[in-house]
């Protein structure tokens, strides 16, 4: 355990955190129960790391990130900046994983600024979710995701798109999009690089 007063200064760590010497935590972030990261983990600044998840040796979070209870975010996997992963999500790094003694590589995974993955969501190792796209609950990525895509399904396919505020655009997957029904910005006109 780390008391995160003394080791990280200006973070939150809950007493049953397991937080390895080498890690790197920003100030501001919050790490919850039972939480573990690993030395060479990254977790950036005003993060909330929840209930019991796994940050594996050089797995990176960025900066304003919210990961939800029971996540485990491998090596491999790059959370860009402002990322809400839901509860239970789940990310690989293996094409193809056995439990023997096999030669194995991991496969990078990242996830742009502010995309958002639903509750018990499977991220297959290899893909790219562009920025503030959004992933449904329960959906199977096995593909990249354009910037601003909503996917849903299993295997997940893009079914329309999101505003950067977070609501479905009018039309369907087809439909080009206008403006957005809940905050009436232009449809992409917030997602910066």
């Amino acid at each position: 355990m780390t008391d995160g007063s003394m080791a990280f200064p200006g973070t939150t760590i809950h007493p049953t955190a397991t937080v390895e010497p080498g890690a790197e935590i920003g100030g501001g972030t919050r790490v919850w129960h039972h939480s573990h990261i690993r030395a060479g983990a990254t977790v950036g600044a005003g993060c909330t790391i929840g209930f019991s998840v796994y940050v594996d040796a050089g797995a990176v979070i960025g900066d304003r990130c919210k990961v939800q209870n029971h996540v485990s975010v491998y090596r491999g996997v790059v959370l860009e900046d402002d990322v809400f992963v839901g509860p239970a999500a789940c990310f690989t790094n293996d094409r193809y994983p056995r439990a023997g003694p096999t030669e194995w590589a991991v496969v990078p995974t990242r996830v742009r600024r502010g995309a958002s993955i639903g509750a018990h969501a499977t991220i297959v190792c290899g893909v790219e979710l562009g920025a503030r796209s959004m992933v449904a609950a329960g959906a199977v990525v096995t593909h990249d995701v354009p910037p601003q895509g909503l996917v849903t399904g299993s295997p997940a396919r893009l079914r329309a798109w999101v505003c950067a505020c977070g609501h479905p655009l009018p039309g369907g997957r087809d439909d080009p999009p206008q403006h957005c029904g809940q905050c009436g910005c232009s449809a992409f006109a917030e997602v910066g690089p």
